[in-house]
């Protein structure tokens, strides 16, 4: 017997996502973070006597979508491998008709199978479904390689500027957190070319959590002791994802990005010994620089036929085909 139900606190994924997370954003704590923002959580949960599977929602006026922010990398279902899994994660895709008329769900990775795995549970659920690619996500595959082994294959002008101007800064690498050097952080971010944060007291609360578990690389680059460059990357599962980084125009000339990028580089791929560097999502030409592979990340849109608020999208959706 497969029991599925509803909570507004995402409590409920504590023991969830403690054996089954494998990404920063996969965690309850995230989803803490998230909700903390404002966001209403709807954790949508189907279990039976042994496991359990959960999706990570929220709800408006009959649209469910995922419990996330523009900080999140992927969204993806937290449920167990297998046919079991499958059918928790239909049972669940089956009730959410109760709550809404249309699920969109998105950035889902496909490369781990949850694209695929989330189309066939809403579609055996009776939803009509639509999947089409919506962003990128720009990846290093380490494949065992030194920094030094890694920075011979980058581009000419990367290398040539990395040499020309590399000793112009200092570079400073933390793996806890440091209030003065977060508050330098967000002074070059609020000073560079980069839109205003949307959640600056969420992203602190992040970097303060992966700081105190290990898991935070901070980098400052400074110039006769100004702080000109930073960047927030964290390192998980032999996986390091980069947040963000911002560099002072004022200072552009020194290329301080570009020299503080080399070195966290360099820690994560001889010090951490990752086997993958994720740039996030963005198709960037710059990160092309940096990275070797591009992997899609997909929306999956649900509709339920049998509500009329339906209707009209799913008619736009076939004269579109």
């Amino acid at each position: 017997m497969i029991e599925a139900r509803y909570h507004d606190s995402v409590n409920v994924l504590q023991a969830l996502t403690g054996s089954q997370a494998s990404a920063p954003f996969d965690r309850a704590e995230w989803f803490a973070l998230l909700a903390d923002t404002g966001l209403v959580p709807l954790i949508a949960i189907a279990e039976d006597e042994e496991e359990t599977a959960a999706l990570a929602l929220t709800e408006s006026d009959g649209r469910i979508t995922p419990l996330r922010n523009w900080y999140s990398f992927t969204w993806r279902e937290l449920a167990p491998a297998g046919p079991q899994g499958d059918r928790l994660l239909e049972a669940i895709a089956r009730q959410l008709k109760t709550r809404g008329w249309r699920v969109t769900l998105e950035p889902v990775p496909g490369e781990d199978g949850s694209a695929d795995r989330l189309a066939r549970a809403f579609t055996a659920a009776g939803w009509r479904v639509s999947v089409e690619p919506c962003d990128s996500n720009h990846v290093l595959p380490v494949g065992g390689r030194s920094f030094a082994e890694y920075w011979e294959t980058r581009p000419g002008t990367l290398r040539t500027t990395l040499k020309r101007k590399g000793k112009k800064v200092e570079t400073q690498i933390l793996t806890h957190f440091d209030a003065k050097a977060w508050a330098e952080y967000e002074a070059i971010y609020a000073a560079s070319w980069k839109p205003a944060e949307d959640q600056p007291a969420m992203l602190r609360a992040f970097a303060q959590a992966e700081g105190a578990a290990g898991r935070l690389r901070l980098g400052i680059a400074r110039a006769e002791g100004i702080a000109v460059a930073a960047q927030c990357w964290t390192v998980e599962n032999s996986i390091a994802y980069i947040h963000k980084l911002a560099h002072l125009e004022s200072h552009r000339n020194l290329s301080a990005g570009t020299t503080l990028s080399a070195a966290l580089f360099a820690h994560v791929i001889d010090i951490d010994r990752v086997s993958l560097v994720d740039f996030g999502t963005g198709g960037q030409a710059y990160k092309a620089d940096w990275m070797e592979a591009v992997r899609p990340r997909y929306r999956i849109d649900c509709l339920d036929a049998g509500q009329p608020q339906s209707w009209a999208p799913l008619a736009k959706r076939l004269l579109r085909r």
